[in-house]
This record gives C-alpha cells, sequence and structure tokens, in this order.
C-alpha cells in the first residue's frame, strides 16, 4: 500500500512538473535594452548561461559558448552577468571578451525566473518548443551542448526532460 502511495505521489510530481514546462517563460532586458523572452525564440535552442566576471569557471567556459553562438544558427544565448559592483566592469569586459551574444545585468529576482539559483556558472537550455530541457550546475564545454541536443532532438523519451545524467 505504501508503494501505491509513493508511485501515485511520484507520477503526480513528475505531471506537475511537465504542466509548469509547458506555461514556462521568462522575461530579460539585455544591456542594449532588448526585451528577451522565451516565446521569442521558438525553433531555436534557447541557452542561459548565468556567470560573473571574478568566476573561473564562468570565463573558461565563454570560448566555447561564443563558438557555439557563433556557429549555430539554431542555437540563441543569453548570457546573464551577477554579483558585478558596476555595468561598466561587465560592459568592459564583455567587449574585451568580444562576446556576441546578448547580456542581461542580472540579480537574484530575475535569476528566480528560472531556479533558485546555487552557484556560478549555472546554464539552462531549452528545446526549440521552448520545454525546459536540461541544466548544469557547473562547468560546460560546447561539446557537452551539442552532444546533449543531438541526443535529445533524436529522442522521444519525455523523461529527457527532466535533469539528463550528464547535466546538473
Amino acid at each position: 500500500m505504501k508503494r501505491f502511495f509513493l508511485c501515485l505521489f511520484l507520477l503526480l510530481s513528475f505531471r506537475s512538473f511537465y504542466i509548469q514546462a509547458e506555461e514556462f517563460q521568462f522575461r530579460f532586458e539585455d544591456s542594449k535594452g532588448k526585451i528577451h523572452q522565451l516565446s521569442d525564440y521558438r525553433g531555436k535552442w534557447v541557452l542561459v548561461n548565468f556567470w560573473a566576471t571574478w568566476c573561473p569557471p564562468c570565463l573558461e567556459e565563454i570560448p566555447d559558448l561564443i563558438s557555439l553562438y557563433e556557429d549555430r544558427n539554431d542555437v540563441i544565448i543569453i548570457g546573464i552577468a551577477m554579483d558585478y559592483a558596476d555595468t561598466e566592469t561587465v560592459i568592459k569586459f564583455t567587449e574585451a571578451m568580444s562576446i556576441p551574444y546578448p547580456i542581461v545585468f542580472g540579480n537574484r529576482e530575475m535569476a528566480s525566473q528560472l531556479d533558485e539559483l546555487s552557484m556560478l556558472p549555472s546554464t539552462y537550455l531549452f528545446d526549440a518548443a521552448g520545454k525546459p530541457a536540461a541544466r548544469k550546475i557547473g562547468l560546460l564545454t560546447r561539446e557537452e551542448i551539442e552532444k546533449f541536443m543531438q541526443s535529445y532532438s533524436g529522442s522521444t523519451d519525455p523523461g529527457k526532460a527532466v535533469d539528463p545524467p550528464h547535466t546538473k
């Protein structure tokens, strides 16, 4: 009997995740004043990356994110700068790194649109239909992103949308 109720609870938990996933939305204003919403990018993968200028793993993954953004028309990247002293420091840094994708000046309230941010870097990936596909807390490489996108796109298993083994 306990097993039955445990299974029922888990089933209802996953069901509520999928209902929330279909209603998922965010709204970010970038450093140039452009508004970015998940619904604006239907048909493309959307990668939201929380980072900071003082964070070594964040800085290590930026070249991979730049090359992914520049080489693939089916991917949009939105970089969310966190824990900065002033916006000018972030702007100078992004210019020095030649970051071509949109940069948002983030805060905890903004981050809460996606999750309770616990560590930097943190990356959230949405599939072309706008549904949450994966999240990765910590360093991420272009190879990992592309391998995941390829395996996710080739899968019909809806379970792939919930914390795949090589993420998080």
